[in-house]
């Protein structure tokens, strides 16, 4: 994710949106958090595909601002830990959810292989060109018997209309390819649009965090390229060129007892 455009939006964004949180009230901050990462309703299917539970170490590959890690946290009791290559992010994290990060990229995790019950990377593989590396460090750092899990935004046409720029988007057929090559079992498959979408409270508050980002930085470069590469994202998705790809899988062996 080097690229400028989602330098803006996963960085510099990501600061603006925990300042507006925090005017906000945190009751806002779940909404905001998760924007662009499936809706509740999607993370808790994923959450229960992969076996998360009470105790599990959760390695958050490409985590944002943390609010996925953040809501399974709270519904199914698992420790997570953030990983992301920008600074602005994962200072957003620690201060909306106080959530341990580390600043690193998904081909490079700073962390020992085998250190994890469970890894996810969501709306991550398209940001990126080697999306092999990323998989193989995902699968590297979770340990034998864990899960690993992907939401991946997938093309469904064979040419994609003016996309956002710095995505590189594959096919599901070639994801679950990719998977297969990185030696993960798939559990379940889903797509994201058969889920319902986030109460209208939850949109309510994401939107009004929205605004207020708008109206104190509407007007700077940084803003207006976050919010055209977001304005290309959705359009993609409404007409259903692109589309939100859930896959729960398990790390093949015997997952080794804990100590307690």
């Amino acid at each position: 994710m080097s690229e400028e455009p989602q330098a803006e939006e996963f960085d510099t964004v990501a600061a603006w949106t925990a300042d507006a949180v925090e005017e906000l009230g945190a009751d806002h901050a779940l909404p905001a958090a998760c924007r662009g990462s499936g809706s509740p309703a999607a993370l808790e299917w994923l959450a229960d595909r992969m076996g998360l539970a009470p105790g599990m170490r959760l390695l958050d590959s490409g985590a944002g601002v943390g609010g996925p890690a953040r809501l399974v946290q709270g519904t199914h009791g698992v420790e997570p830990t953030l990983v992301d290559p920008m600074e602005g992010a994962c200072r957003a994290a620690e201060r909306l959810f106080g959530l341990r990060t580390l600043v690193g990229d998904g081909a490079a995790l700073p962390v020992n292989s085998g250190g994890y019950d469970a890894g996810w990377s969501l709306g991550v593989l398209c940001t990126v060109e080697d999306k092999v590396a990323q998989v193989a460090e995902l699968r590297r750092v979770v340990a034998d018997g864990g899960a690993v899990g992907f939401l991946v935004f997938v093309r469904t046409v064979e040419e994609l209309t003016d996309p956002p720029e710095g995505n590189h988007f594959i096919t599901a057929e070639e994801l679950d390819e990719l998977v297969r090559e990185a030696g993960l079992e798939v559990v379940d498959r889903a797509w994201l649009g058969d889920f319902d979408s986030p109460p209208q409270d939850w949109q309510d508050a994401a939107d009004a965090v929205d605004d207020v980002v708008r109206r104190d930085h509407g007007d700077s470069e940084s803003f207006q390229e976050a919010q055209r590469n977001q304005d290309r994202m959705i359009r993609l998705l409404r007409d259903g060129s692109v589309a939100g790809r859930l896959v729960a899988c398990r790390v093949p062996g015997r997952r080794a007892g804990r100590d307690t």
